[in-house]
């Protein structure tokens, strides 16, 4: 090969080598899915208790649209009431009235239970009618005593029609961000299950802090848990106090049509007139009482229980007359206000 031919490839090697490198297109970054989100539980609960269905996991976006759908008078037919009208967050996430009022001034047959620490719990109302909070969150809008949406296809398109929910939801339900019932009943559910109570002065003087609880309350506690006594923890038992169970106390089974509760769900025989176990966290914030406010202390409460509740045919055999003397049934009463502790929920504290 002559020497002009290798100087010539040397030069087109030199050449080709110094060209500039084209500049590396940056990688499509794939798209952001929703924040998970994780719980963070006060003192006194149970973290491993907390019932989050597979198909709904808790994640900021769900959460936030949540919030903002519980406060949204928009889902009621006149634009006058959201889910805190009636679980009201300065009010233990409870109604202060015997009952609720719905669209128009109508009142339902039942106390508005509160919504803290319901978390724990799968089966929701006092009746349980509901499966899980998500069942739970459509019923309210679609009775005719309450909300009084025609139906969830008005909420739907209330909500549509709304950019910003557009937006939300497309954030929360990636990747098509759909606007449906199951989305809002999903979303609501995911706030409700924030709300949490705990690090009451019980849970500090459990944790070893013996100066949390006043002498009082400790007798309280006692009685409470003895058998023989209060017998307390044969209902409200564990850490968020309730078995999340049905049983029928003799509350308002003297009237002539007597709510039957559980049994309209179940149809078992000894279901009548079976009503949930609330949970005693923030109990002195939720009067009234009983699934029908009739009872509007927590001293009328343990009035009540001591004298055995009210007989009737299906009264559970754990409610028995107590026996407790005045001096003891304040002292219970003072040990249920210890039960009230530290309440959070998203938005309200690092959320």
């Amino acid at each position: 090969m002559s020497v002009r031919y290798i100087l010539l490839a040397a030069v087109l090697t030199l050449t080709a080598c110094s060209r500039p490198s084209e500049p590396e297109r940056p990688k499509a970054e794939p798209p952001k899915g929703p924040t998970p989100y994780k719980l963070t539980f006060p003192l006194g609960l149970s973290a491993d208790s907390a019932v989050i269905p597979k198909d709904n996991p808790l994640t900021v976006e769900k959460i936030r649209l949540g919030k903002r759908l519980y406060f949204e008078r928009r889902l009621s037919l006149d634009n006058t009431l959201s889910c805190a009208s009636c679980h009201v967050p300065e009010k233990g996430f409870a109604d202060p009235n015997q009952f609720s009022t719905g669209v128009g001034g109508k009142k339902g047959n039942r106390q508005a239970p509160t919504v803290i620490n319901r978390v724990f719990s799968a089966a929701q109302f006092w009746d349980g009618r509901a499966a899980s909070l998500e069942d739970q969150a459509l019923g309210p809008m679609q009775n005719p005593a309450e909300m009084a949406m025609p139906s969830m296809v008005e909420v739907v398109t209330r909500l549509t029609a709304d950019p910003s929910y557009v937006a939300d939801f497309k954030a929360a339900f990636p990747p098509d961000g759909e606007i449906t019932d199951r989305n809002v009943a999903r979303a609501i559910a995911s706030f409700e299950r924030t709300i949490l109570s705990g690090n009451s002065p019980f849970d500090r003087f459990l944790a070893g802090d013996k100066s949390a609880l006043g002498e009082a309350a400790q007798r309280g506690y006692k009685i409470f848990k003895d058998e023989a006594k209060g017998n307390c923890e044969t209902c409200h038992a564990s850490f968020n106090f309730t078995d999340e169970n049905y049983n029928n106390l003799g509350i308002g089974m003297a009237a002539k049509n007597p709510d039957l509760g559980r049994y309209v769900v179940s149809k078992l025989e000894g279901h009548q007139g079976a009503f949930k176990t609330p949970t005693l966290r923030e109990v002195a914030s939720t009067a009234p009482y009983m699934h029908d406010g009739s009872q509007k202390t927590l001293e009328e409460v343990v009035a009540f229980y001591t004298k055995g509740g009210h007989r009737n045919r299906w009264l559970s055999p754990k409610v028995k007359p107590l026996h407790l003397t005045k001096a003891e049934q304040q002292d219970l009463v003072e040990f249920l206000k210890a039960l009230s502790g530290e309440v959070t929920w998203y938005g309200k504290t690092g959320g």
